[in-house]
């Protein structure tokens, strides 16, 4: 499949988590030589400023597990751009695209594992915060999908599905990442992702999936978001943050997703690549399967 740089990137972190190392280690060679001057790694076509750090993670662990100096060059080229060359607002947040000030749900998978995996937790935990309080709905406990902070608006109040996917398995990435005397902040990010959790799970169809917009059953149905919230809650609970009362909703949404996979392996019925407004398939539909099954095996 065709992969932009967060595709090239969330790939790499499945083939890291199923534990796919010489794989990970093709992907991460492919992204170098696809690093363009300010250090984005894998931008093959044009990306946001934080699209490229959603394989940092995998990136970096690739280069200890071959040792070479040129692999790790290039993931701290990539840390230098996202700690000190990216667009951010005012506050210090991360933008998600070039063309305006904008914060998306799908940034809390971009930058804060990255950073969280390369010992950069206040930053991590800075970056969450500053989503979490533009896009965050408390009520529904739901993400919104795009804040413009030129506007200082909602440009698009949508609970996208995929965006509150990429929400919760953000969150599970850094509190992995989180050292142990970091205990509070593990918490304080895992109730936030408990509540993501919960706001999506109000919304569960009776075959596990979930609406493209997660409140607005007029939408099409999508296989991703379970996919994702599956690893998360799988991942949530093998790291002890999430009680096993989630583990029948994982496997609910398991199943479903499972039953869209094609004779070819494609996982069907997902936002759908390139431009991600219908039913599909996607690289990172693929990468979330992988994700998913990787987390769910200790509890088959």
């Amino acid at each position: 499949m065709q992969r932009r740089d967060w595709e090239q990137g969330i790939f790499a972190q499945a083939m890291l988590q199923s534990g796919q190392r010489e794989r990970l280690i093709q992907l991460t060679r492919a992204a170098i030589v696809q690093q363009t001057p300010d250090g984005r790694m894998g931008v093959v076509v044009s990306g946001g400023p934080t699209d490229t750090a959603m394989g940092g993670a995998a990136y970096a662990q690739a280069a200890q597990f071959t040792g070479e100096a040129g692999m790790q060059q290039a993931a701290d080229r990539m840390l230098e751009w996202i700690l000190h060359k990216a667009p951010r607002n005012s506050d210090g947040i991360l933008c998600h695209t070039f063309e305006a000030p904008q914060m998306w749900s799908d940034g809390i998978n971009g930058a804060p594992p990255f950073l969280a995996a390369m010992g950069h937790y206040n930053e991590a935990l800075r970056q969450i915060e500053g989503y979490r309080k533009l896009l965050f709905n408390s009520d529904k406990k739901l993400m919104a999908h795009i804040w413009d902070d030129g506007k200082k608006q909602l440009v698009d109040p949508a609970f996208w599905g995929g965006g509150n996917g990429w929400t919760v398995a953000g969150l599970a990435r850094v509190i992995r990442s989180l050292p142990s005397n970091r205990r509070s902040d593990r918490e304080h990010l895992a109730e936030f992702a408990r509540d993501v959790i919960d706001g999506c799970v109000a919304h569960q169809r009776a075959d596990g999936l979930f609406h493209n917009v997660v409140d607005l059953p007029d939408t099409f149905v999508e296989t991703n978001l379970a996919q994702m919230l599956a690893f998360a809650i799988y991942q949530g609970m093998s790291d002890g943050w999430l009680p096993a009362a989630y583990r029948a909703h994982a496997s609910r949404m398991r199943t479903g997703a499972r039953v869209r996979m094609d004779e070819h392996g494609f996982v069907q019925g997902a936002c759908g690549a390139p431009d991600f407004d219908r039913p599909g398939i996607s690289t990172e539909a693929q990468a979330f399967c992988v994700l998913m099954e990787a987390a769910g095996q200790k509890f088959e």
